[in-house]
C-alpha cells in the first residue's frame, strides 16, 4: 500500500510539472497561479520552476498563522512540480501554429487532471496553495469557494500586471479541471486503512484543483460525510 502511494505521489507530481510546461509551450494562457509564476519569472530572470519552488515555500510560511500543518506530500509538491516544469520546458518545443497550440493545451489540461488525481489520491496532504485556501476558510469562516476565488483573483491580477500569460487557456483550465479531477479521482484514490476514510487534506486538495462551488459548499456543511466521488486543490 505504501509503495503504491509513494509511486503515485511522485508520478503525479512529475506529470503536474510537465503539464505546466505544456501550458506554457501552448502559449494560450495559464491558470491563475502559473500566470503569477510566469510573471515573476519574467521580471526576475529565474526559471519558471525556480519561481514555483520559491513561491511554494513562501506560501507555506502563510500556513503558520493559519495553523496549517504540511504533510509529506505538501513538501514534495513544493519542490518536485517546479523541478519537472523546468525539465518539461527543456524537452518540449513551442508551437507557432494554432493547431499545435490547441493540441498542447488539450494535452496539458488532461495531463494536469490525471496528475492531480494521482497525487491527491495518494493521500499525503494538499499542496501549499490548496492549504492556504482551506486554512483561510477555516480562520475567517468564509466558504472554501470564496477563499479560493479571492486568492486566485489576487494572484491572477498580480501575474497579469507582471506580464504573465492570460488567455483562452486560463478559461479552459478553470472550467475543465474540476470536473476532470472529480471524474478521475475514484480511479486513483488509495483506500484508507483508517476508519475516517478520505482525509480533510484530500478533500481540500481536490477543492484546490478546481472542485465546483456547489461541491465545496456541501463539504463545508457536511465535513463528516465521506463521498469519494467528490473527494478533494492544489494545485500547484
Amino acid at each position: 500500500m505504501m509503495t503504491r502511494r509513494l509511486v503515485q505521489l511522485f508520478t503525479g507530481l512529475a506529470m503536474y510539472g510537465i503539464s505546466l510546461a505544456l501550458f506554457i509551450r501552448a502559449g494560450l494562457g495559464l491558470d491563475p497561479w502559473d500566470v503569477f509564476h510566469q510573471g515573476v519569472a519574467g521580471k526576475t530572470g529565474l526559471s519558471i520552476g525556480a519561481v514555483v519552488i520559491i513561491v511554494s515555500f513562501l506560501v507555506l510560511l502563510l500556513w503558520i498563522p493559519l495553523r496549517q500543518r504540511p504533510g509529506f506530500g505538501t513538501l514534495c509538491n513544493a519542490v518536485l512540480v517546479g523541478v519537472f516544469a523546468d525539465v518539461g520546458l527543456a524537452l518540449i518545443p513551442a508551437f507557432s501554429h494554432l493547431g499545435g497550440q490547441i493540441a498542447l493545451l488539450g494535452g496539458a489540461v488532461v495531463l494536469n487532471g490525471i496528475a492531480s488525481a494521482c497525487y491527491i489520491g495518494a493521500r499525503f496532504g494538499p499542496g501549499a496553495r490548496d492549504g492556504l485556501m482551506t486554512g483561510l476558510a477555516k480562520r475567517t469562516g468564509w466558504s472554501v469557494r470564496w477563499s479560493r476565488t479571492l486568492i486566485e483573483v489576487v494572484v491572477l491580477a498580480a501575474g497579469w500586471l507582471l506580464g504573465g500569460s492570460v488567455g483562452v487557456g486560463t478559461v479552459v483550465y478553470a472550467l475543465a479541471i474540476g470536473p476532470l479531477v472529480q471524474l478521475l479521482l475514484p480511479y486513483f484514490l488509495v483506500p484508507a486503512r483508517e476508519p475516517a476514510g478520505i482525509t480533510a487534506g484530500d478533500r481540500a486538495a481536490a477543492g484546490g484543483a478546481g472542485e465546483t462551488a456547489e461541491s465545496g459548499d456541501r463539504e463545508d456543511r457536511s465535513g463528516d460525510r465521506e463521498d469519494q466521488s467528490e473527494a478533494p486543490l492544489a494545485t500547484s
